[in-house]
């Protein structure tokens, strides 16, 4: 019976050793005068890796941001507090239908139309980001947008929670619209038996 397990192991072994040999580089080539007026195969493109869930992500680029800059001057339109909502919102659709990035300059706002680009520029230290509606909201008091958590890291708020900023929009943005109306709810009295 050792004969045999030993025989085994050797032919197990064996198989190993051939098929990790193709696995090994072979030696490089020396070239001759010949082959060096051949042109070489163009090298294969090396694919980047893909990107895990704690990779951290860059900006946008320019041509991809939302920008008032389009020719359009861009008027005052409201001022208050700026909020921020992020992880837990990821990947949830919005009230626009699309879904929540929090790493795409997107806001939410109370009544402006879906679509429109707002400058959001910081009281406190004078920083502007360009963002688009993309959803309803803030439903505290006091507050007049909610970033998304990309946006609010290009004011510098992530730290604070909530800051005073004003809101700029393009000339041609319509009127404020008025907020949906509220369902009514319609109280019933219990029935008595």
């Amino acid at each position: 019976m050792t004969l045999h397990a030993g025989a085994l192991r050797f032919c197990i072994s064996a198989s190993l050793l051939v098929l990790l040999s193709g696995c090994v580089t072979p030696p490089a080539t020396q070239t001759t005068p010949e082959a060096a007026g051949r042109a070489s195969p163009a090298p294969a493109p090396v694919s980047a890796p893909l990107p895990t869930a704690d990779a951290v992500t860059l900006p946008l680029p320019v041509s991809q941001e939302p920008s008032l800059l389009a020719g359009e001057t861009p008027k005052e339109f409201e001022q208050g507090k700026a909020s921020w909502y992020g992880p837990r919102f990821n990947g949830r659709r919005t009230a626009s239908g699309e879904r929540y990035n929090m790493n795409e300059l997107t806001a939410a706002h109370k009544t402006l139309p879906f679509g429109t680009v707002v400058r959001v520029r910081s009281l406190v230290n004078g920083k502007e980001v360009d963002v688009r509606i993309t959803d309803r909201g803030p439903f505290s008091r006091g507050r007049v947008i909610d970033l998304s958590r990309a946006a609010a890291q290009a004011i510098d708020m992530l730290g604070l929670g909530v800051k005073d900023v004003l809101l700029f929009v393009p000339d041609s943005t319509p009127a404020m619209l008025a907020p949906p109306p509220r369902p009514r709810v319609i109280r019933r009295a219990p029935r008595v038996r």
